[in-house]
């Protein structure tokens, strides 16, 4: 008998974060495949308005392509650092959500040290009210205080760790135990 035998399917991880606007993104991808492919994952890479041409707006393509990837990954990981601003680009907390939803495993890197609350405190005005609660001086608004360092809607549906290697590593543990 001739046949091969089959090769395993590795992991299949979709790479989601603000990566794809900088100026090195191709090279950054590159490495983050590297990575995952030294620890037997295979790298998503996020679409970029380059697939397959149709009468779909760009935008409309990227999205499909990034939600296909997504429903097709076994796990995300995502860079969670701040951008433009205290928070996470929208679009990776947009596909955070989606994966816990899917009851997909993320594991993010990138989160700034120290809670939500103390960045706030940093940049905005903020003092504690009579309750102690925390509030932006000038609008009165809550800062949500849990000593997290994201929202905790994100906190405490996602692992977190300090860099990409990291979070692929954790990723790799995760999707072994899942597999038992």
């Amino acid at each position: 008998m001739n046949s091969k035998p089959e090769t395993p399917m590795r992991p299949q991880i979709y790479l989601a974060g603000p990566d794809v606007f900088r100026p090195d993104a191709r090279d950054h991808f590159v490495r983050l495949a590297a990575a995952c492919d030294a620890l037997g994952l295979a790298a998503l890479l996020p679409a970029d308005g380059n697939e397959e041409q149709s009468a779909e707006a760009p935008e409309t393509r990227i999205y499909e392509a990034n939600m296909q990837r997504l429903r097709g990954a076994d796990g995300v990981v995502a860079n969670l650092a701040c951008f433009r601003g205290l928070e996470p680009d929208s679009g990776t907390v947009f596909e955070v959500g989606a994966a816990v939803a899917l009851r997909i495993p993320v594991v993010a890197y990138g989160v700034p040290a120290g809670s939500y609350a103390d960045r706030a405190r940093a940049a905005l005005p903020c003092a504690a009210d009579a309750a102690g609660v925390l509030r932006e001086t000038a609008s009165g608004i809550a800062v949500e205080d849990f000593g997290q360092p994201l929202n905790l809607m994100l906190a405490c549906s996602i692992h977190i760790e300090s860099t990409p290697e990291a979070a692929l590593q954790k990723m790799a543990e995760l999707l072994a135990i899942q597999q038992r």
